[in-house]
C-alpha cells in the first residue's frame, strides 16, 4: 500500500502538471478574445452604411466574444481548482514535515464546563483539533468542533464506516475540499437559511406572465422595425413603457437586489459542493443518507442552488447601464428575475437548511477521514458490550511521534477504578490523556493509537485542570469542588468513565488525603469506573477494602546520578519519587 507521502507527492506533481496546462489555454483564448473583437470592430467600421448588416455582423461578433469569455472563465475556474489540489497536497506534505502548529487551533470552541475538552488538549496549540481540521467551510469546523465534544456513544459502528469509506476516498475527498477552499462566503449559512425562512413575497402572479407577454411583443416589434415596417420611433415609446412599469415594482426589487448581493458566488460554489456529494457512490449508511437528504422530489440539490446562483446572477446585471435600460425596458428583465427568486424561495426555503447542513457534515468529516488515511497504523476499536470498557495493546497518545512515545497495554473492566502513583514526569498525565482521547476518538467513530483495542462505549468526564476566578470570585478550592460536584451530579444520570489528576491540591494533605479516599469511596460505591492519577500513596490503600480498585504506577530510576523513565504502565504502587532529587539537581535547594 502506497505511503500517505507518497501519494502526496505524487497528487502534487499530477496536479501541478494540470495547472500549467489550463494556464497555456487560457492564454490562448486571450488572444483569440482580442482577435474577434478587433476583427468584429474593423468589419461593422467597413459596412457602417449598411446598418442591417453591421447589426448581423455585432451580434455575430458579441456572441463569438461572449463564447470564448465563458470558455476561459470556465477554464479559468478549472485551473484553480487544480492549483487548490496542489495547495491540499503541499500542506500536508508540510504538515508530515514540519508540524502542524501553524494551523487554526480551535481554541474559540473552549469550553471549560465542558465534560472533558479543557483537560486533553483538544483545542488550542498542539491540540487533537489543530492536528486533525481539515475544513475549509466555518459551519463545518463548527460540526468538526461539535463532533469532538459530543460524548455521543450511539451508533459509532455507522459512523466508523463512513469515516473509513472517505479515508478510501482520498482522490474524491481532496476534489470536494479544493472546491470548498475557493468558496469566499460573506454571509453564513445559518444568516442565509434565516433570511430565506423569513422572506414574504411582493410579487403578485400576474408578473410571472407579464415579462413574457412583453418581451414577445418587444421580439416583434424589433422584427418590424429590421424589416422597415414600422418606424423606429415606437420602439423608443415601448422602452419608455417598460421602464414605467420596472419603476413601479423598483422598491421591491431593490429591497430583494441588497439582500441577495453577497449570496450569489455562494450558491454557485455550494451548487458544486452539492453536485460532487451526488455524483459521488457511497456504501457506508450515514453516507447514503446525508446523500439521501439532497434530493427533493427527484431533482438535484446541486441544480436547485445552479439555479437561484443563476437567477441572482441575472439579477446582479442590472447594475450594467445598458442591461438596466435596455433590459427592462424591453423585456422587464428584473421583474422576471425578482418574481422567479421569490418562486424559488417559496418552492425550496423549507429545504436549504438540511442542503448546508450536508455540506458541512462532509466538510467535517473529510477532516476525520483525512485523519484515518494520514495514520494507517491506528485501528478502528472492535465495538463490545462485554465488561472490558477498555482492552488496548500497545495504547499510544495519538500526537506523539511514533518514535518518541511509549505504548502500553491497558485492560480496565467495567466499574473498576485505577489509582496510578508515579514520580514527577514519569508520565502519568500523559496516560490519562491518552485514555481520554482513546475514548473520545472511539466514540466519534475514528481510529485510535493502538494495535488491538476491545471498547465498551462510555461517556467521558474529566477533572485534570482546575483555575480559580477572580471573575467569578471563585478561589481555585472552591472551583475544584464545583467540578467534583459536577461530576458526581453526572454519574448519577448516566454512565461515564472519570479521569481524575491529583483532586483537592487547594488543601492542606491530610485533609487532601481524608477527602480522596472518601471521595473515591463515594465513586466506587456509585459503581463508577476510572482512573485517578496522585501523589498520595496512602490513597492506594483503598484498595485493600475496595476490590474494584487496582493499583498501577509509573516508574522514575536514578542511575548515574541522571533521572531515567521507562514511561511504562505498571501494575502495583511507586516507590520512587523524585521531587527532592530534581530540586538539588537544579541547585534549587
Amino acid at each position: 500500500m502506497k505511503s500517505p507521502i507518497t501519494f502526496y507527492k505524487e497528487q502534487a506533481q499530477k496536479h501541478s502538471v494540470k495547472a500549467t496546462a489550463f494556464n497555456k489555454q487560457m492564454r490562448l483564448l486571450s488572444v483569440a478574445r482580442l482577435v474577434v473583437f478587433l476583427v468584429t470592430v474593423f468589419s461593422i467600421y467597413k459596412t457602417f452604411q449598411n446598418w442591417q448588416i453591421a447589426v448581423a455582423i455585432a451580434v455575430v461578433g458579441i456572441s463569438l466574444f461572449l463564447f470564448l469569455l465563458l470558455k476561459y472563465t470556465n477554464i479559468k475556474h478549472q485551473r484553480n481548482l487544480e492549483q487548490a489540489i496542489v495547495a491540499i497536497n503541499e500542506d500536508e506534505i508540510k504538515i508530515k514535515e514540519e508540524g502542524f502548529f501553524d494551523r487554526l487551533d480551535g481554541l474559540e470552541f473552549q469550553d471549560s464546563l465542558h465534560d472533558y475538552c479543557l483537560d486533553i488538549d483538544l483545542f488550542g496549540r498542539g491540540s487533537f483539533f489543530q492536528n486533525i481540521n481539515r475544513t475549509y467551510i466555518n459551519e463545518g469546523t463548527e460540526e468538526l468542533a461539535e463532533a469532538l465534544k459530543a460524548n455521543d456513544i450511539n451508533h459509532i459502528n455507522k459512523r466508523q464506516q463512513a469515516i473509513q469509506e472517505l479515508a478510501d476516498k482520498a482522490i474524491w475527498r481532496q476534489h470536494y475540499s479544493a472546491i470548498a477552499s475557493l468558496i469566499e462566503v460573506e454571509t453564513p449559512a445559518k444568516h442565509i437559511n434565516a433570511w430565506l425562512a423569513n422572506y414574504k413575497p411582493k410579487f403578485p402572479s400576474i408578473l410571472k406572465v407579464l415579462p413574457w407577454v412583453f418581451t414577445g411583443i418587444s421580439v416583434v416589434g424589433f422584427a418590424l422595425v429590421y424589416v422597415n415596417l414600422i418606424s423606429a420611433n415606437y420602439l423608443g415609446l415601448w422602452l419608455l413603457i417598460g421602464l414605467v412599469l420596472t419603476g413601479a415594482y423598483l422598491k421591491s426589487i431593490n429591497t430583494i437586489a441588497s439582500q441577495t448581493e453577497k449570496l450569489k458566488e455562494t450558491f454557485k460554489q455550494y451548487s458544486a459542493l452539492l453536485d460532487a456529494i451526488e455524483n459521488e457512490t457511497f456504501q457506508s449508511e450515514l453516507l447514503l443518507e446525508k446523500q439521501d437528504r439532497i434530493t427533493q422530489d427527484h431533482e438535484k440539490a446541486s441544480k436547485i442552488f445552479s439555479d437561484l446562483s443563476k437567477l441572482l446572477d441575472r439579477l446582479d446585471n442590472r447594475n450594467n447601464l445598458i442591461s438596466a435600460i435596455f433590459g427592462n425596458g424591453f423585456f422587464l428583465l428584473d421583474i422576471k428575475n425578482t418574481y422567479a427568486i421569490e418562486q424559488w424561495i417559496k418552492t425550496y426555503a423549507h429545504k436549504t437548511t438540511d442542503w448546508f447542513e450536508v455540506i458541512s457534515f462532509f466538510d467535517a468529516y473529510n477532516s476525520l477521514g483525512n485523519y484515518t488515511f494520514n495514520n494507517p497504523e491506528f485501528i478502528f476499536p472492535e465495538i463490545s458490550t462485554n465488561q472490558d470498557v477498555i482492552l488496548a495493546k500497545n495504547l499510544g497518545h495519538p500526537l506523539l511521534k511514533k518514535d518518541k512515545r511509549v505504548d502500553n497495554d491497558l485492560n480496565i473492566k467495567n466499574e473498576e477504578f485505577f489509582i496510578i502513583t508515579g514520580a514527577n514526569m514519569a508520565g502519568k498525565s500523559t496516560f490519562l490523556r491518552t485514555v481520554s482521547l482513546h475514548i473520545v476518538m472511539a466514540n466519534v467513530g475514528l481510529p485510535v493509537c493502538a494495535t488491538a483495542s476491545v471498547y465498551s462505549p462510555i461517556k467521558l468526564i474529566t477533572s485534570m485542570r482546575t483555575s480559580d476566578s477572580l471573575t467569578d470570585d471563585s478561589s481555585y478550592f472552591f472551583s475544584e469542588l464545583t467540578r467534583l460536584k459536577y461530576i458526581v451530579d453526572s454519574i448519577q444520570t448516566d454512565r461515564y468513565f472519570i479521569v481524575l489528576d491529583e483532586i483537592l491540591k487547594g488543601t492542606n494533605s491530610t485533609d487532601k488525603a481524608i477527602g480522596s479516599r472518601k471521595f473515591v469511596e463515594k465513586l466506587v460505591a456509585s459503581h463508577a469506573t476510572g482512573i485517578i492519577a496522585t501523589h498520595d500513596l496512602s490513597l492506594c490503600e483503598i484498595s485493600n477494602e475496595l476490590s474494584q480498585v487496582k493499583n498501577h504506577y509509573f516508574d522514575a530510576e536514578i542511575i548515574n546520578n541522571e533521572l531515567h523513565f521507562d514511561y511504562t504502565f505498571k501494575t502495583g504502587i511507586c516507590q520512587n519519587m523524585n521531587a527532592s532529587f530534581l530540586l538539588k539537581k537544579m541547585e534549587i535547594i
